[in-house]
């Protein structure tokens, strides 16, 4: 009856440690990221950013839609949690602009992770935030 009981003991265990290991969400950066962008408080542009690890590099979609942008680059320096993202767009009226943004990634110890930073959109330069729940 005693083997029994550390049998069922050892299988409960060994169901919690796989619990534990399919909870873990992954990379860091991975999932949808809302917030926005602007040179001033009161000027600001709403902002979505996908990103995913690809198990090699981290992929980054600006604001999903028709007019997405895909990132060229996206840097993640793990030592000192910063992101760096850079891509070529458009302006309003079509022209080629390049946006790199800066910041750094902050709460990773909670689900609710954000990343506030400096992020530049041609000659615009202003702060953004950009939170995942």
């Amino acid at each position: 009856m005693r083997g029994r009981a550390v049998r069922v003991c050892c299988l409960w265990a060994c169901l919690g440690v796989v619990a534990a290991a399919l909870a873990q969400e992954g990379h860091p950066l991975t999932g949808t990221w809302f917030g926005d962008w602007g040179p001033t408080a009161t000027e600001r542009h709403r902002l979505t950013l996908v990103m995913k690890w690809d198990g090699d590099k981290v992929t980054c979609v600006i604001n999903p839609g028709p007019d997405s942008i895909t990132a060229a680059n996206v840097v993640v320096d793990v030592s000192k949690w910063t992101v760096r993202i850079e891509a070529d767009a458009k302006d309003a009226a079509g022209a080629p602009v390049h946006v790199a943004a800066e910041g750094r990634l902050e709460d990773l110890s909670s689900n609710h992770r954000t990343i506030t930073g400096t992020w530049r959109q041609g000659a615009n330069t202003g702060a953004f935030k950009i939170t995942r729940d």
